[in-house]
């Protein structure tokens, strides 16, 4: 975690993505990334074909750089994971996303840096799932040598009234100092204010019962 202001990564430039980077972006110079060329492309020209951004927005954002190439991570401090967790036919959650993009935080991160999940998980699934994986990739240990934490998106696709500044924030870190940098970061830019929840489960479990 550091002190200068961070530089912030999103994987991810969805529905959820994109607006929260456009948001950090009047702060923080952002690094926005996906493994869609087409979308990142489309980006690149001031379209937002999920109609969550204006074209105005978008091209008011001058600190939001666009990419593909995930080595452009390497220059973050911060990084916000914002992946689907789509069901699959046998109604169980599919993790592939989720992973792939733990395995691009992992190659990417370097000492000192903290991983933000925003994507619907289970309770327990960032610490129990996806803090092995950035592990095993970084070599790095938790709470040692990177941080994580969870902020559920709490986004209502489509609507206009309520955008992402709107609705208060919940967060959550893996120890007091990333919890409390977490909440101070997202505290940046949410207007209607944020939640410090006591632990990442009790963050992730606020998201299931509010997607219920």
């Amino acid at each position: 975690m550091e002190h200068k202001k961070p530089i912030i990564g999103i994987i991810g430039l969805g529905y959820v993505g994109l607006p929260l980077g456009v948001a950090f972006s009047k702060k923080f110079q952002i690094i926005g990334f996906d493994i869609n060329e087409k979308r990142i492309k489309e980006l690149k020209k001031g379209l937002d074909n999920t109609k969550e951004v204006s074209n105005k927005e978008l091209f008011n954002s001058k600190r939001l750089k666009f990419t593909k190439d995930e080595g452009d991570l390497k220059i973050c401090d911060v990084i916000i994971i914002t992946v689907p967790t789509p069901v699959t036919s046998l109604k169980a959650p599919d993790l592939n996303p989720l992973k792939k993009a733990s395995i691009i935080a992992g190659r990417n991160i370097k000492k000192g840096n903290t991983v933000v999940y925003e994507s619907t998980v289970y309770p327990g699934a960032t610490e129990e799932y996806c803090v092995p994986i950035i592990e095993k990739v970084s070599g790095f240990k938790l709470n040692r040598d990177f941080y994580v934490g969870y902020s559920p998106e709490r986004i209502n696709p489509g609507d206009k009234t309520h955008r992402i500044t709107d609705i208060v924030k919940v967060t959550s870190g893996s120890n007091k100092k990333a919890a409390k940098y977490i909440d101070s970061l997202y505290s940046q830019i949410i207007t209607a204010g944020t939640f410090k929840a006591k632990s990442i489960k009790v963050a992730e479990a606020a998201k299931v019962i509010e997607n219920t």
